[in-house]
């Protein structure tokens, strides 16, 4: 079942476009996928090289617009997919391109790119990058660098970046990513990559942050002889929530497929989130929802495919433990479940203040000194 399965009928208060933000990235999973995988099955040759050439730029740009000075035009749009790609240098004297597409080709330099100042929107998937590193781009608000080789995410320093995709690639460990210079990113798509920690990623005004493992994916990995290919198990590899405090935006967290065993991490501070997917990990314990209780938006929770959903309690124990809570798995909290769930809560008050009693009568007997 789909991530979007799992975000049915919620719709977070402070993020009305939150669930279309969801289904885009879900439905395009597979397709995505599917392609890049049909890449590297047909092209298992080495590559020849294949600059971009001035016929291609003609053949990819559109969208004519004026350019910074008022006086002149130039077109901004340039839609260079699935070309074969090997070399974009010519890009550099394209400086007022505004929205540039390079997905499915074979490209390892995105150094060309460095010269345009006026950039909004970058994609650049499925090609055959090591990083994602460029100069500061001052426009540039989207970036998506999915399906590539990235082991690391330095060299990110977009002032008015929103959006950042970096899923199916090889990232171990997130760091360099500056929450000064990166203070207007809201959106961070780490799925599908082979993350053992969420330390590093510190960016108070993230809303939305998937490190979803996608277990089961197979990713073509080019080996220093693009004639050899490899395939590899890339996922998420996250045993426990860390670092993730600062995190007071968060609105939506998604965790699905990784190995979490215990729900610590979570704190008050991270008082936006309102949807949080811990489907398909190891939780185990009732005990463990008690840790939940201090999120004050949390809306749904996803449990699903963890140990914790076969305790007969389990429904009525999480609801216990977060009055707030609306939705859990798929199923919404009925009336008559919140009434129960209010008379346990109101037993076990009574129950901590009949045993705190007898020591506060102790107190009073005590001699008057």
């Amino acid at each position: 079942m789909s991530d979007e399965d799992d975000l049915d009928d919620f719709e977070p208060e402070s993020e009305p476009d939150q669930e279309d933000l969801e289904k885009e990235e879900d439905e395009k999973e597979t397709e995505e996928w599917e392609d890049y995988k049909k890449e590297g099955e047909e092209f298992s040759e080495e590559w020849m090289p294949v600059p971009l050439t001035e016929n291609m730029m003609k053949e990819g740009l559109s969208l004519l617009c004026k350019t910074g000075s008022g006086l002149a035009h130039a077109y901004v749009k340039l839609e260079l997919k699935d070309r074969d790609l090997t070399d974009i240098n010519l890009l550099h004297s394209y400086i007022h391109l505004r929205y540039v597409d390079i997905s499915e080709n074979h490209l390892t330099d995105l150094s060309p790119l460095n010269f345009l100042t006026h950039l909004l929107w970058l994609k650049a998937d499925s090609n055959r990058l090591r990083t994602a590193r460029l100069n500061e781009l001052p426009y540039l608000q989207i970036a998506s660098f999915a399906y590539n080789q990235i082991t690391d995410t330095e060299g990110i320093s977009h002032p008015r970046l929103r959006s950042l995709d970096l899923k199916g690639n090889h990232i171990h460990m997130v760091t360099g990513l500056d929450p000064q210079k990166l203070n207007s990113l809201h959106t961070l798509e780490l799925r599908g990559n082979q993350l053992e920690s969420t330390l590093g990623i510190n960016l108070p005004k993230l809303k939305n942050l998937f490190l979803v493992a996608e277990a089961g994916l197979k990713f073509v990995i080019f080996l220093p002889q693009p004639s050899e290919l490899l395939g590899l198990q890339a996922q998420n590899l996250l045993k426990k929530v860390e670092g993730l405090e600062n995190l007071s935006n968060l609105t939506t967290l998604h965790l699905r497929d990784n190995q979490i065993e215990t729900l610590n991490g979570f704190s008050m501070e991270m008082k936006s989130l309102q949807y949080l997917n811990l489907r398909g990990n190891m939780v185990n314990d009732l005990g463990e929802l008690a840790k939940l209780r201090d999120l004050p938006k949390l809306r749904a929770l996803v449990l699903l495919e963890n140990p914790i959903t076969d305790e007969t309690d389990y429904r009525q124990e999480a609801l216990v433990q977060m009055a707030h809570l609306e939705r859990l798995d798929k199923d919404f909290y009925e009336e008559e479940e919140r009434i129960e769930a209010d008379e346990i809560r109101q037993r076990i008050k009574e129950e901590q203040e009949q045993e705190a009693e007898p020591e506060h009568d102790l107190e009073l007997d005590q001699p008057l000194v």
